[in-house]
């Protein structure tokens, strides 16, 4: 199988699922139109939309399946989409959260959620609606996307981050450290909930001797060396669920800190993160900082969730599952 992921790199997403593809035997590339400090490189082609405008045509003729990402198309309203699917191959849309996560429907589930970077509700709305029209299957990956995207497709698959686990040998707290080192990259600080983290930091610093590093502008291939130094990890506390940062914090066997929404954070599948919001992180955090045995315990578990649930070997079987139905769909 030859397939084609576009146009825009989420949190290395592309360069892991194509390198799982391939490992499995399939040809497998990317195209990215947006690309920042973070340097995601892995089976990637960085190119501006004129450029992947000119490689459509040809797109067209070598692959079997278009895997789009971030609600977007190379062409504007979706032209390119409605190509694809009128020379019958099949297209899958991957939603990731900030492309449809609308004000009004994220505040009904969650109190803390910021939202002033949301998307425009209508547009949200027609854009789905559109790509409805030709899309059957879309993927999010969590139940805190679903529901943005389920009344548009006719199928919706929650299928996790995922993240290739030989690049994330796992370096458990160690019991005698004297200082634990508290680890928190903000991509986005109002949606991580970066001033409240630190605010909860700054007041336990007076009170226990304890190390904080912000990882900020940095590329991830960086920034992960650095992780591994972490006794405890916060992501976000905002947001209702996790994102890779966590993952990557539980594949290097780190405690994470997150917030997890109410009906997240009860289902079976459920991450063992330390649940926290902005009332209460302080408490979260000094728990941690003052037990290294439960600092240790949770990367343990953490990097066994993470096996079972993240590595890119279980990812793609989903993925390819996905695939299989929208090909014989598409006939």
């Amino acid at each position: 199988m030859k397939v084609l992921h576009a146009p825009i790199e989420i949190a290395g997403q592309i360069g892991v699922l194509c390198g799982a593809l391939r490992a499995k035997g399939n040809l497998a590339s990317g195209y990215n139109f947006f690309s920042n400090y973070l340097g995601y490189r892995d089976y990637l082609m960085n190119a501006d939309i004129f450029e992947m405008s000119k490689m459509f045509e040809a797109a067209c003729r070598y692959f079997d399946l278009f895997h789009y990402h971030y609600g977007l198309s190379i062409f504007p309203n979706f032209r390119d989409i409605e190509i694809v699917r009128s020379i019958g191959k099949p297209v899958v849309m991957h939603h990731w959260g900030s492309d449809v996560r609308t004000r009004e429907k994220a505040k009904l589930n969650n109190p803390y959620v910021y939202t002033e970077d949301c998307p425009d509700a209508e547009k949200v709305h027609r854009d789905l609606t559109k790509l409805g029209q030709y899309v059957s299957d879309a993927i999010v990956q969590d139940y805190e996307v679903y529901d943005y995207v389920a009344p548009y497709y006719r199928r919706v698959h929650v299928i996790p981050i995922a993240i290739n686990l030989d690049k994330f040998k796992p370096v458990y707290p160690d019991l005698n450290v004297q200082s634990p080192v508290i680890i928190h990259a903000p991509t986005n600080r109002e949606f991580k909930g970066t001033a409240v983290i630190e605010e909860a930091i700054e007041k336990l610093r007076k009170e226990r001797d304890i190390r904080y590093v912000r990882i900020e502008k940095m590329s991830h291939s960086e920034a992960v060396k650095i992780y591994k130094n972490a006794d405890i990890i916060v992501d976000q506390i905002l947001c209702g669920s996790y994102g890779l940062f966590s993952v990557e914090g539980m594949a290097f066997g780190k405690p994470v800190i997150a917030y997890l929404r109410e009906d997240l954070a009860a289902r079976k599948d459920a991450p063992p993160i330390h649940n926290a919001n902005p009332e209460t992180i302080y408490d979260v955090l000094k728990r941690l900082v003052d037990d290294p045995e439960l600092r240790r315990s949770s990367g343990i578990a953490g990097r066994k969730h993470v096996k079972k649930i993240h590595s890119s070997e279980v990812v793609i079987e989903q993925i390819m599952d996905v695939y299989k139905i929208a090909m014989d769909e598409a006939g």
